[in-house]
C-alpha cells in the first residue's frame, strides 16, 4: 500500500443494490438522436360529430406534433451540460485520458495491454494527479491482484474462476482519515479485438478528472472517495467480485456509483437506485471495433463528469453516508422530467398516491354508472361491454401485427428496420393503427348503429379509463413501481374529462372541447412519447446480438402495438365521434401495404458500413480443433474448422453470397455424447445461437498449447469419486462437466462448493488468468453406481487465444479478410478436448 505521490486507483463493476423505477434516460447532448414525444396545436372542427376530413387526422397532426417537442426535448433542452455539478471538472483533460487509454489498443483480461500498459498507464496519472494535491487529501494507492471464485445466475447460470487479475484502486481522504467511504467503479479492461472507448475507457476517464478535481480543492472531505479501475469486467464482473469480497477497503463502502455503457456517449441512464449509470445511446456499434474515442462527444464527457462530481462531492461531505441505514426507504420511483430534472420518492409514497388516485377513478365510474339509478345495471352493462371492445381490439391488433412479423421472418427479411427504423413504423406501426380503427368502426358500424356519437365517445372514454384504473391498482398491488405511468393516465385524463364536462354536452362548443381536452391530454401523451422514444433507442440495436433464435421483428411488432395501444387508448372515443374513418384507414392500410412489398423486395438493407453511422452485422469466428478420448485415452475423433456464429436472426443468409462456402450445407452438428454439443462456447449462451456453422480447415498447433493433468483420483465414503486436476493455458478457459447416467456432481472445490448447472443441465466453468498465473488447481466429486463400464462423467476443456500470436491462424486472418465492410467479425483460435472419466 503507498500513499502521498503513488496514488492510487481502483474499479468495481458490480450492479446496483436496490431495485427502482429504471427512469427514461435524458438523451444525448448537442447531437443525440431523436427524442420520442409529440405535441402541438391542433386544428379541430367546430361541431360534434365530426367528420372524417379533420377528425382522426387531427388526432395524427397532433400527435406529431407531439414527437416534435419531445424530439426538441431530446436535441435541445437536453443538450445542456448539468449546472448541477462544479463547474471544475475539464473535459478536456479527460478526453485526452480517453485518447490515451483506447490507443493501447484492445485491452483483453491476460494481455499486455490490460495487465501492464493500461495499469501503468493509469497509475503514472494517479502519481501525476497526488503530487499536485493539497494538502487537504490523503491519495492511497493500491494494486490488487485477487484469484476467486463464484456461481452467478446470469447466462443461464456458470461459474467463475479467476486469477491474479488487476484491480487499480485509489482512495481520496481527509488528512486524518476516514471511517467511511463512497466508491466509484469503472473498467479499464475491453471485449477482445475492440477498443472498448465507451465501455468502459471513458468512465474511467472521467473518473481520473474527477479524482484530479476534488484533490485539488481545499476543503477537505468528511468522508473517503474510493476509485475503483477494474481490470476484469468484461469477464463478468471478475475484478468487482475480487475487490468486494478481499480488499480491506471494501468494509468502509456505504454508497457507490457503477459507471458502465450499453452504447456510446449520450446522455447517462440511471437503470437503478443502487446507483448504476450508463450510457445508451447508439447501441449498434457498442462491443466493436466502431467503438472509438472520437465517437464520443466532448459535451457527454462534460454532463457526466459534472453529475458524477456533484454526486461524490454531496455524499462524502454528507452526515447521510456516516448513517446511511437511517436513509433507507427500500424501492424508490425515480423518472426524469425530459431530461431537465428528477422526481424520486419513496416507494410507499408511490403506492399511497396510486391508490388514491384509482380510488377517485372508481368513485367517479361508480357515479356515472349510478346517475340513473333506473339505469344503473344498463350503464354497468354498455361499459363493461366498450371495456371489453378495447381489450378485444387490442388482442385482435396484436396477433394482426405478429402475424405480419412471423411472415416478415419466415421470408428472410428480418431487421429490415434495423438501418432504417423508420420502416418498422411505416410496417408495424401502420398496421396496428390500421387494425384498432378497423375493429372500432366495425362495432360502431353493426354493433352500435344508430346510437348517439357523442354517448359511445363518452362511454369508450371511461372505458379506458376504467382499464388505467385497473391496470393501476394491480401494478400497485404487485408492488411494481412503474406504476406510476398508469397513474399519468389515470389523473390527466380524468382531470381533462371533468374539465371539458360543460363543453363535451354541448354541441356548440366543440373546437373549445378539442382544444382543451387535447392541452390535458398533453402531459401523459408528451411523457410516454419520450418513454417510447428511449425504450426503442436502447433495444433496437439489442436486435442485433440477441441471438439466432429470438425473432427480433417479432419483438419489435411487439413493442411498437403496445405503445400504439397506449398512445391510442384516449383517442379511441374519437373514431365514435367521427362520421367516418375511412380515409383515415385507407391511408394506414395505403402505407402498410406499400412498406410490406418494399419490405418483401428487399429493398432495405438491414445493415451498414457508413463511416460515421455504422450499424454492422456481428459474426464471431473460432478456427478450432477438436479432440474427444474415450475411457482410456484415446483419440477417437479429431477435426478442425472455422466454427461460425452469427449474433443475429439472419444468420449467414447475408454473408453468403460474399463468402459462398459458408452456406447452410455446413451447420454445426451436435456431438450428443459430449456437454454444450462438444463446441468451444466461451460463455454459456447455446441456448441463444443453436444455429452456427462449421466450415472444415486445417488444424491449429498453438506454441503456448493448454497442459491438462489428472493429478489424483480418490475414492471418498458414500460412494463417492473424487477427480483432481491441473490445467496449464491460456488467459481464458472454459470447462464443460456432464455426469453421465446414475452419476452426480455432487460438490467441487469452484465457488461455494455447490455446483450449478447451465441451462440444459450440464455445468460450465469460465476461467480467466492475468499475467503470471499459477497453474489452475480443482477437483470435482461425483457418487456413481458399482457399475459404470462407460466411465461416471465427460469433462472438456477449451483454451481461448485471444490476442498474441496464436490468437489468427493464417486461414482466419484470410477468410475475415474476405467479409463485407458491413459485418463486424471478431476471430481467435481456440482447442477443444473432451475426456471421459
Amino acid at each position: 500500500m503507498e500513499r502521498g505521490g503513488d496514488a492510487a486507483v481502483w474499479r468495481l463493476r458490480s450492479s446496483a443494490a436496490q431495485r427502482g423505477r429504471r427512469q427514461p434516460p435524458p438523451r444525448q447532448d448537442g447531437d443525440g438522436g431523436a427524442g420520442g414525444k409529440k405535441r402541438g396545436g391542433p386544428r379541430r372542427r367546430a361541431l360534434l360529430p365530426l367528420p372524417e376530413a379533420r377528425g382522426a387526422p387531427l388526432v395524427l397532426l397532433y400527435l406529431l406534433a407531439l414527437r416534435a417537442l419531445a424530439q426538441l426535448s431530446h436535441r435541445q433542452l437536453l443538450s445542456r451540460p448539468s449546472d448541477a455539478g462544479p463547474p471544475d471538472f475539464r473535459a478536456a483533460r479527460a478526453r485526452e485520458y480517453l485518447d490515451n487509454i483506447t490507443a493501447i489498443g484492445p485491452r483483453t483480461v491476460g494481455s499486455p495491454e490490460n495487465e501492464v500498459l493500461a495499469v501503468n498507464y493509469l497509475l503514472e496519472q494517479i502519481r501525476g494527479i497526488a503530487r499536485e494535491s493539497t494538502d487537504a487529501h490523503r491519495i492511497s494507492v493500491d494494486i490488487q491482484r485477487p484469484t476467486g471464485s463464484f456461481s452467478i445466475d446470469f447466462l443461464g447460470g456458470f461459474t467463475s474462476y479467476y486469477a491474479n487479475i488487476t484491480n487499480v484502486i485509489v482512495k481520496l481522504e481527509p488528512r486524518n482519515g476516514a471511517e467511511h467511504a463512497v466508491l466509484s467503479n469503472c473498467h479499464f479492461d475491453s471485449v477482445p479485438n475492440t477498443p472498448g472507448a465507451s465501455d468502459d475507457a471513458v468512465s474511467c476517464a472521467v473518473m481520473l478528472e474527477i479524482l484530479n478535481t476534488l484533490s485539488k480543492s481545499s476543503e477537505s472531505l468528511q468522508h473517503a472517495v474510493i476509485f475503483l479501475f477494474n481490470g476484469a469486467e468484461e469477464n463478468i464482473l471478475q475484478a468487482s467480485h475480487g475487490f468486494i469480497t478481499q480488499h480491506e477497503w471494501a468494509k468502509s463502502i456505504r454508497a457507490f456509483i457503477n459507471l458502465e455503457a450499453a452504447g456510446v456517449g449520450g446522455k447517462e441512464l440511471v437503470f437503478q437506485t443502487g446507483i448504476d449509470l450508463a450510457f445508451i445511446e447508439n447501441g449498434y456499434i457498442y462491443h466493436t471495433k466502431y467503438d472509438t474515442s472520437d465517437r464520443i462527444l466532448t459535451d457527454s464527457i462534460q454532463r457526466a463528469g459534472d453529475n458524477i462530481l456533484a454526486v461524490l462531492k454531496y455524499l462524502a461531505t454528507s452526515e447521510k453516508l456516516a448513517k446511511s441505514f437511517e436513509y433507507r426507504h427500500g424501492n424508490v420511483v425515480f423518472f426524469d422530467i425530459l431530461g431537465l430534472f428528477v422526481l424520486a420518492y419513496p416507494a410507499r409514497i408511490g403506492t399511497i398516491m396510486n391508490y388514491i388516485t384509482a380510488a377517485v377513478a372508481f368513485i367517479y365510474l361508480s357515479k356515472k354508472v349510478l346517475q340513473s339509478k333506473t339505469r344503473a345495471i344498463q350503464n354497468l352493462k354498455k361499459l363493461f361491454t366498450a371495456f371489453s371492445l378495447t381489450l378485444t381490439s387490442w388482442i385482435c391488433t396484436l396477433v394482426a401485427v405478429l402475424i405480419v412479423a412471423v411472415f416478415v421472418s419466415v421470408i428472410g427479411r428480418a431487421l429490415s428496420w434495423y438501418t432504417h427504423f423508420y420502416v418498422s413504423v411505416s410496417l408495424y406501426g401502420s398496421a396496428a393503427a390500421a387494425k384498432l380503427i378497423l375493429v372500432h368502426m366495425l362495432a360502431k358500424k353493426f354493433f352500435y348503429k344508430n346510437m348517439n356519437e357523442q354517448y359511445l365517445g363518452d362511454i369508450f372514454f371511461d372505458a379506458s379509463l376504467m382499464i388505467w384504473s385497473v391496470a393501476l391498482a394491480v401494478m400497485t398491488q404487485m408492488g411494481l413501481c412503474s406504476a406510476f405511468i398508469c397513474t399519468l393516465w389515470v389523473a390527466f385524463p380524468l382531470l381533462t374529462k371533468l374539465m371539458t364536462h360543460k363543453e363535451f354536452s354541448q354541441k356548440g362548443a366543440t373546437m373549445k372541447f378539442i382544444m382543451m381536452y387535447m392541452l390535458g391530454m398533453f402531459v401523459p401523451y408528451l411523457y410516454m412519447l419520450y418513454l417510447s422514444w428511449t425504450v426503442f433507442e436502447m433495444f433496437t440495436p439489442v436486435m442485433g446480438r440477441s441471438g439466432s433464435e429470438i425473432p427480433p421483428d417479432m419483438v419489435l411488432a411487439g413493442f411498437i402495438v403496445i405503445f400504439t395501444m397506449i398512445l391510442s387508448s384516449y383517442f379511441v372515443n374519437f373514431i365514435y365521434l367521427v362520421k367516418s374513418t375511412k380515409t383515415t384507414l385507407v391511408t394506414l392500410t395505403t402505407v402498410f401495404v406499400v412498406t410490406l412489398i418494399l419490405v418483401c423486395s428487399g429493398i432495405f438493407f438491414p445493415y451498414s458500413s457508413d463511416a460515421a453511422n455504422p450499424k454492422p452485422k456481428r459474426v464471431f469466428l473460432q478456427h478450432t480443433s477438436r479432440r474427444f478420448h474415450d475411457l482410456d485415452g484415446n483419440v477417437v475423433k479429431s477435426d478442425a474448422g472455422i466454427w461460425i456464429n452469427g449474433f443475429d436472426y439472419n444468420g449467414i443468409s447475408h454473408i453468403t453470397p460474399h463468402v459462398p462456402e459458408i452456406n447452410e450445407t455446413i451447420r454445426t452438428p451436435c456431438e450428443e455424447q459430449a456437454p454444450f454439443c462438444g463446441l468451444p462456447w466461451i460463455l454459456p449462451v447455446h441456448f441463444m445461437f443453436r444455429k452456427n456453422w462449421y466450415l472444415p480447415a486445417p488444424e491449429i498447433m498453438p506454441k503456448s498449447p493448454i497442459q491438462f493433468k489428472v493429478l489424483s483420483k480418490q475414492l471418498m465414503p458414500w460412494n463417492s469419486v473424487r477427480l483432481s486436476f491441473e490445467v496449464s493455458g491460456p488467459s481464458h478457459m472454459s470447462l464443460y462437466v456432464r455426469p453421465h447416467e446414475g452419476s452426480a456432481l455432487s460438490r467441487w472445490s469452484l465457488g461455494d462448493g455447490t455446483p450449478v448447472a447451465s441451462l440444459g443441465g450440464d455445468y460450465f466453468v469460465f476461467y480467466s488468468h492475468g499475467l503470471q498465473a499459477a497453474p489452475w488447481h480443482f477437483w470435482v466429486e461425483l457418487t456413481a453406481p458399482e457399475k459404470h463400464s462407460d466411465g461416471i462423467v465427460s469433462l472438456a476443456i477449451a483454451a481461448h487465444y485471444f490476442f498474441g500470436e496464436d490468437q489468427k491462424s493464417p486461414q482466419l486472418h484470410a477468410l475475415l479478410e474476405r467479409f463485407p465492410n458491413w459485418t463486424f467479425s471478431s476471430g481467435w483460435s481456440c482447442t477443444y478436448d473432451l475426456f471421459v472419466f
